[in-house]
C-alpha cells in the first residue's frame, strides 16, 4: 500500500476534523517512541495518526497494512515530519496566527460547522485549542517549507519540453495506436493438411496476388475464393492497430491506403491484406476553459478575526442576492485585493493561475452565483464567476503547460529525495515501550 507522504495544507483541512474524534487515545498511557535532534515523538501521537490513517480508509480497510507495519509506517513518516519542521523553523519560516484563523474556518466550515462548535468538540474530546492550532500551524510550515525546497529542485528545461512535445507527437503516429480498416482474402489451410495441400493453397494464394497486381478487384476475389467472412468486401473493420494480429500489423506498417499486402501465412492459412482506411488518434486537447470571475477579500489581523471576516463576507452575499447591491460596488468598497479598483474582477484566467484553494471554489462555482465565504493563504473571500469559455492555447501557452504537467510528475520524486536527505541529517532514536 502506498500511504502518502503529505498533503498541501488546504487539502487536509478537510479530514482534520478526524483527529477530534480520537481524543479519547490520548489519555491512554503515554511514553516517548522516538527522539528526533533531541525532540521526543510520543505513543498518544502516533495512536492518533494511525486511528487517522484507519479512518480515512474505512471504506476500504484492506488497504490499510497489518497493524506492525502501519505502526513502522507511521513512526517514520512522523519522524521525517519532525525533522522538516525543525528545518522549517531553523531557516525563519515563519505562520501567522491569521493564517492559523483561515485553516480553523476552513476546518469548520468542510466539516458544515462553525468554529465555536468546532471548538466545543474539541474541549468535549479532550483535545486543547492550542494543541489543534499548532497542528494546523505544523501543517502549515510544513507545507511552506517543501514548496521552497522542492520547487527548487525542479528544474525544467527547454529541452525537457521539446523531449515531451516530440515523445507525444510520436506516440500519436505509432502505427499500434492509429485505427487502420484492412480487408483479408483468407486461403484456408486444413488443420491436418499434408504438404502438398499446403504448397497448393501456398501457390494460389501467390496468383491470387499476381491478379491483383495485375489490377484484378480485391472485393471480387474476396468472393471468389476467401474462406474468411466475405461480406463487406472482407472488411475487418475500424480499430486501433495493436487489436490486429501481430503478422497483420507489421505486413500492413507500411503500406498507403489502398495497398495490398504481400502473402502472409498463419495458423489458418494464407492471407492476403489490404488498407482500406488509417485514421489517426485524436491529438490531446489543447483547449483550456477560461474563467472570468470577481471576488472580496478581507485580510483578517488584530482589528477583524476570521470569524467576523467571514460574517461580513456572509452579509455580502446576502446583500447581492437579494438585490441590495451590486457585488462589483461591494467589492470596489470593501475588497483589501489589488482587483478592487475594478469591482474585484480578475478578468480571463486559465486554469493554474490562482492558488489551489481558491480555484477549486471557482471552479465548483455555477456561473453568476456566489461563494460561501472561504479561506485561502490570502485571507477570507466570497466570488462571483462571471463567465467561461473555451480556448485553444498558443503554442507559447501549450509549452507551459507541458512544462507544468513534468513538473508535476517529476514532484514526488524530487520530495523523497529531499525528505529522505533532511532524514538522513537528522539524530534519530528510536525506543522501545516500557515494560
Amino acid at each position: 500500500m502506498k500511504i502518502r507522504i503529505w498533503k498541501p495544507v488546504f487539502c487536509m483541512l478537510a479530514s482534520a476534523l478526524s483527529l477530534v474524534a480520537h481524543g479519547q487515545s490520548a489519555q491512554q498511557a503515554d511514553y516517548i517512541v522516538a527522539v528526533v535532534n533531541s525532540e521526543p515523538i510520543t505513543e498518544s501521537e502516533l495512536r492518533l495518526e494511525i486511528n487517522r490513517i484507519r479512518q480515512e480508509n474505512a471504506q476500504q480497510p484492506q488497504a490499510v497494512p497489518p497493524p506492525d507495519e502501519l505502526r513502522k509506517l507511521v513512526v517514520e513518516r512522523l519522524i521525517g515530519e519532525r525533522a522538516q519542521l525543525q528545518v522549517a523553523r531553523e531557516t525563519g519560516i515563519r505562520v501567522d496566527e491569521s493564517n492559523i484563523d483561515q485553516a480553523e474556518q476552513s476546518v469548520a466550515r468542510q466539516n458544515q460547522i462553525d468554529v465555536p462548535e468546532l471548538r466545543r468538540r474539541l474541549a468535549k474530546d479532550g483535545i486543547a485549542l492550542s494543541r489543534f492550532r499548532g497542528q494546523l500551524r505544523d501543517q502549515f510550515l510544513l507545507s511552506r517549507l517543501r514548496e521552497r525546497e522542492v520547487e527548487g529542485r525542479l528544474r525544467i528545461s527547454d529541452q525537457d519540453v521539446d523531449r515531451a512535445l516530440a515523445e507525444e507527437l510520436a506516440r500519436a503516429t505509432d502505427p499500434a495506436v492509429q485505427e487502420v480498416n484492412l480487408a483479408q482474402i483468407l486461403i484456408a489451410v486444413p488443420e491436418k493438411a499434408t504438404t502438398e495441400v499446403r504448397a497448393a493453397r501456398q501457390e494460389l494464394a501467390q496468383k491470387t496476388l499476381e491478379r491483383l497486381r495485375a489490377g484484378a478487384s480485391f472485393e471480387q476475389l474476396v468472393v471468389e475464393l476467401s474462406a474468411a467472412d466475405t461480406t463487406s468486401g472482407g472488411q475487418l473493420g475500424l480499430r486501433r492497430g495493436d487489436r490486429f494480429p501481430p503478422l497483420f500489423l507489421e505486413a500492413t506498417l507500411r503500406l498507403p491506403v489502398g495497398g495490398v499486402s504481400d502473402v502472409v501465412r498463419s495458423d489458418a492459412g494464407f492471407h492476403i491484406l489490404k488498407v482500406i482506411e488509417r485514421k489517426a488518434p485524436t491529438p490531446p486537447s489543447r483547449a483550456v476553459v477560461q474563467t472570468r470571475a470577481r471576488h472580496i477579500l478581507l485580510r483578517p489581523n488584530a482589528q477583524l478575526s476570521a470569524q467576523d471576516a467571514t460574517a461580513r463576507l456572509a452579509d455580502f452575499k446576502k446583500q447581492v442576492e437579494s438585490g441590495k447591491a451590486m457585488f462589483e460596488n461591494l467589492a470596489r468598497d470593501n475588497s483589501q485585493d489589488g482587483s478592487a479598483a475594478q469591482g474585484g474582477d480578475l478578468g480571463w484566467a486559465a486554469p493554474g493561475l490562482f492558488v489551489p484553494e481558491f480555484e477549486e471554489v471557482m471552479n465548483r462555482l455555477a456561473e453568476g452565483k456566489v461563494s460561501e465565504p472561504f479561506a485561502s493563504r490570502f485571507g477570507m473571500h466570497i466570488m462571483q464567476v462571471v463567465d467561461r469559455k473555451r480556448v485553444e492555447l498558443t503554442p507559447a501557452e501549450v509549452r507551459e503547460q507541458v512544462r507544468a504537467q513534468l513538473r508535476e510528475s517529476r514532484y514526488d520524486e524530487a520530495y523523497t529525495s529531499w525528505a529522505r536527505d533532511v532524514r538522513g541529517r537528522a539524530f534519530v532514536e528510536l525506543r522501545e515501550p516500557p515494560l
